[in-house]
């Protein structure tokens, strides 16, 4: 998404905020030297060490080792994107975010649309405590016992009988209103009309207990209406509109995000009043899909998240069947280190009856027994065949690996790989033919081979002079300034000196930068967990110091490459002669060598 929205933009954003001020807002920092402290948010700790620097613009952990700038402090803290977080920092900043960060494919936005059902919401609130007609609502919450805090939390609301309350309230008869209630799918147009006024459009929502779906960042963006009679459906909600996509959007995240600030693991249920109930008896870090299995994009959320997602179903047939589903749209997104979790509940119950039945310790307890991905997988394909015959152990490998394929992450297909070919019983060759068929064969092993490969690509460490260079340039970017023509460095024959290079030269452009927003520059680079370590890298010496020594290895730079070009010089002209200009050069070269510095 970084590479979406302009790189001048991201660093308008960053010179804009103040990262003191940002997190101060958000966890209370004290002044410590130069520098703010506090208890770090990201890890358990009595003693602060979670650092703040305002010069440089940037935090680091010495307990935990997180580190960056208010973009990804954002990111991290309030579990957001990096969209979002560009969002939300540029609000505060009074800035607009340029255009093109958005996709063409992405559905028109407009802040009218979310301010209307902002509207909604408190409208729907208002009624639930005052309209004459809902006591019957106000007994159904009563019996469910829920308190007036969760009522608050989750923005219960009730919406009346009538077939055009919102339409009268909201729209008054206000085409623009009309149509934006429309789009965000609060009306629905008559059929039988060919006109566009205020009779041809009626309340999507009538007779209902409401639950608002709200974004990330707290927006209303659709709504969920729990019917309290018998009429069907049971459960109605908002279409697919510009604002609301049900395969992307998960009831109770933003709730979920404001109550639990280091979140371990997240449960997955299939219905709103679920995951109100759940939070009625302390559970806070419960979701609800919207009508549809969980997809894909849902899990690559809830993994950013945390490591471990547990998903909640009935112990019927249908709740196997559902936990089937969810199990196959995770395939692509498994990988190391991330776990799915598979809980099926007793016959008969459901999470509100079982944390009313158990409380809260005893639900988690549940929770504990969950079978984890690998063993609901071969569970299901297991009762499928017959593992006590040769057919059958065939049939279950003839099974497995449609779905296997289906693994990106190579160090989870070897898992699963190695879990079949244990209950499978495969000889040496069925295991090599099965490496093959799931495209796991590349020099023997393909993980490993990834492995390696990536780390061929990775930036080898650079020599100590390189790396403390540019330490003292991250940290004192003034240094750039008297440095003189980054060039003349460029064809040393030093590991990391290009990188030195183009770090003096984006400084000498512009020598006001702070330390996080140089960094920004190679936010998308290979060389960005590098140049961070370098910018969090304690410097024993002072600034006086540091700039004397910087300035010796600027001369000592010179001379290295002064003798790496007569080295040169003198290798060709033993291979081949040097020409009337080369010779000129080399007579200069070797003459300044032994001038006294």
């Amino acid at each position: 998404m970084a590479g979406s929205i302009p790189r001048e933009f991201i660093d308008d954003v960053l010179a804009s905020t103040d990262i003191v001020e940002l997190i101060d807002s958000r966890i209370p920092l004290k002044r410590s030297g130069s520098n703010y402290k506090a208890c770090c948010p990201f890890h358990g700790e009595k003693t602060p060490s979670f650092s703040v620097s305002q010069v440089k613009q940037f935090y680091h952990c010495f307990g935990c080792g997180v580190s960056g700038d208010a973009i990804k402090f954002l990111m991290e803290y309030e579990h957001t994107e990096f969209i979002e977080a560009i969002e939300e920092l540029a609000q505060m900043a009074g800035l607009q975010v340029p255009k093109i960060a958005y996709t063409h494919n992405t559905p028109k936005q407009v802040p009218e649309q979310f301010n209307l059902l902002d509207q909604v919401t408190h409208y729907y609130q208002h009624q639930l405590k005052h309209h004459p007609q809902a006591n019957k609502v106000q007994q159904y919450v009563q019996q469910r016992g829920l308190s007036a805090d969760i009522i608050k939390t989750f923005s219960l609301g009730y919406a009346p009988p009538d077939w055009d309350n919102v339409l009268n309230v909201l729209g008054a008869e206000d085409r623009t209103k009309i149509q934006t209630l429309f789009t965000t799918g609060m009306l629905i147009k008559r059929e039988s009309t060919a006109t566009d006024d205020h009779r041809a459009y009626y309340d999507r929502f009538r007779e209902r207990l409401m639950f608002p779906i709200r974004d990330r960042r707290g927006r209303t963006i659709g709504f969920g209406g729990r019917i309290l009679g018998d009429d069907k459906p049971k459960y109605l909600n908002s279409p697919e509109t510009p604002l609301f996509h049900k395969g992307q959007e998960l009831y109770g995240l933003y709730e979920l995000k404001q109550a639990v600030r280091k979140i371990e693991k997240v449960l997955v249920v299939e219905g709103y009043m679920d995951v109100v109930s759940l939070a009625q008896f302390g559970i806070h870090y419960s979701v609800a899909t919207l009508g549809t299995a969980t997809t894909p994009e849902h899990l690559k959320v809830l993994f950013r998240l945390c490591d471990d997602v547990f998903f909640c179903f009935d112990g019927d047939r249908a709740g196997r069947d559902a936990a089937w589903k969810a199990m196959n749209n995770a395939l692509p997104v498994m990988k190391q280190g991330k776990y799915a979790h598979f809980m099926f509940l007793p016959d008969g119950e459901d999470p509100d009856t079982l944390i009313r039945a158990k409380g809260k310790l005893g639900f988690e307890a549940e929770m504990e027994q969950s079978m984890t991905f690998s063993e609901f997988f071969f569970d299901q394909l297991v009762k499928q065949v017959n593992l006590n015959t040769r057919e059958g152990r065939d049939k279950l490998n003839y099974l497995s690996k449609p779905y296997l394929k289906e693994i990106k992450d190579n160090a989870f297909k070897d898992l699963m790989k190695t879990r079949l070919e244990e209950l499978a019983e495969l000889s040496h060759g069925e295991k090599q033919r099965l490496d093959t068929d799931l495209g796991v064969n590349i020099g023997g092993n393909k993980a490993h081979y990834e492995t390696q490969k990536h780390s061929f690509n990775q930036p080898r460490q650079a020599p100590s002079t390189v790396k403390k260079v540019i330490s003292y340039l991250l940290q004192y970017p003034q240094l750039a300034k008297k440095a003189g023509d980054p060039g003349r460095f460029l064809l040393l024959e030093i590991e990391g000196i290009r990188l030195f290079v183009q770090l003096l030269d984006l400084l000498q452009t512009d020598p006001h930068l702070t330390t996080a927003r140089i960094l920004a520059h190679w936010q998308e680079s290979e060389h960005y967990q590098y140049l961070t370590q370098r910018a969090i890298e304690p410097l024993l010496i002072d600034e006086k110091a540091i700039s004397s020594e910087f300035n010796d290895f600027l001369q000592l730079f010179a001379r290295q490459y002064q003798q790496q070009r007569i080295s040169q010089l003198e290798r060709k002209e033993r291979n081949q002669g040097l020409g009337v200009l080369e010779k000129k050069e080399y007579r200069q070269l070797v003459y300044s060598k032994t001038l006294p510095e």
